[in-house]
């Protein structure tokens, strides 16, 4: 039996392959292709969350400067698997030093995830970009600029990627949806776009994870296939807690966590998301204040490696019990 053809990725799939193709980030596209129009650009600074095309236009730019010898005049590293200062000592010294193809006059190193770079190691890429920026340029990609040391960011143009809004990952996701031949039911949709928050690598992801198995996806196919929260389950969980029904809203987290396999983070990105609406009518303004600030604890000490169901339930507790008493 003939092995079955191996089905690509759809977020490399369907990503952009020149400047002009991509949408959203209407503020940074322009200036980009401008660079790529005159041939010259100077360091460049991408931040903002994942999967808001960071990546994505630093190879667009590239493809659009260097026509077919852009995979010669351009190395992408990520700073997470290689963020020490002998990183910077050796590949990117060697890569930086050396001569570009074509008539361009520079290539491109593409530095991503640079906030993971240690300080010792930034410090030595400072050196490099001074040394180096007739041969090459550098672009550097971080979701916190902040952790970039300030003599880096003063020798970059700072571009600041937003997450997408909802018509531009909606305008994708039927584009995606379309070009594989999958239905995708309005309700899906919203879905979709609802749990992405504004990552079209996550909402693409979601799209295909949903129609794997499916020509026409729904929003029963997306509960029975996708790990992420939907809103109406968020809703449900968040109902219950600012109701004063605490076990009822611990129930449902348990059932996000063994039914569906989602992760803590997914969940606590999903109620951030989700709260003010649903909160709109239950709680005063000074109440949702505080809310928010305390999810922020949260999220720190999720991402410090504490208990997701703990902290989650604690934060239905904390809903529960400044919920106002029932009638």
């Amino acid at each position: 039996m003939a092995d079955r053809a191996v089905e690509a990725v759809w977020v490399e799939k369907y990503r952009p392959t020149t400047l002009a193709q991509m949408t959203g980030q209407e503020s940074i596209v322009p200036l980009l292709r401008a660079y790529a129009e005159k041939h010259s650009m100077p360091h460049l600074l991408f931040a903002g969350p994942p999967g808001t095309g960071k990546t994505t236009a630093a190879i667009a730019l590239a493809r659009d400067l260097f026509g077919p010898e852009w995979r010669q005049n351009f190395l992408e590293l990520n700073a997470s698997d290689e963020r020490g200062i002998e990183t910077v000592r050796t590949t990117i010294k060697q890569y930086a030093r050396t001569a570009p193809l074509g008539n361009v006059g520079f290539k491109i190193l593409f530095l991503d995830e640079a906030d993971n770079l240690t300080a010792e190691a930034q410090a030595s890429l400072r050196r490099m970009m001074e040394r180096y920026s007739t041969s090459c340029r550098f672009v550097l990609s971080c979701n916190y600029s902040s952790r970039i040391i300030d003599p880096i960011q003063s020798r970059c143009a700072v571009f600041r990627f937003r997450a997408y809004r909802p018509e531009a990952v909606r305008d994708q996701i039927q584009r995606v949806a379309k070009a594989e031949g999958k239905k995708l039911d309005p309700a899906a949709l919203e879905a979709v776009v609802a749990t992405s928050a504004g990552d079209m690598r996550r909402a693409t992801n979601l799209l295909q994870l949903a129609a794997t198995h499916v020509d026409h996806v729904t929003e029963a196919t997306l509960k029975e296939y996708a790990t992420a929260p939907l809103r109406q389950e968020v809703e449900g969980m968040l109902g219950a807690a600012l109701a004063g029904r605490f076990q009822d809203a611990r129930d449902r987290l348990l059932a996000l966590f063994v039914d569906r396999g989602a992760a803590g983070e997914e969940i606590l990105r999903a109620i951030h998301s989700y709260l003010p609406e649903i909160a709109e009518s239950l709680l005063p303004a000074r109440e949702k204040v505080r809310l928010l600030e305390y999810l922020g604890e949260v999220d720190f000490r999720l991402a410090q490696g504490a208990s997701d169901r703990i902290q989650l339930e604690a934060v239905l507790a904390h809903l529960a019990a400044g919920a106002p008493p029932r009638t």
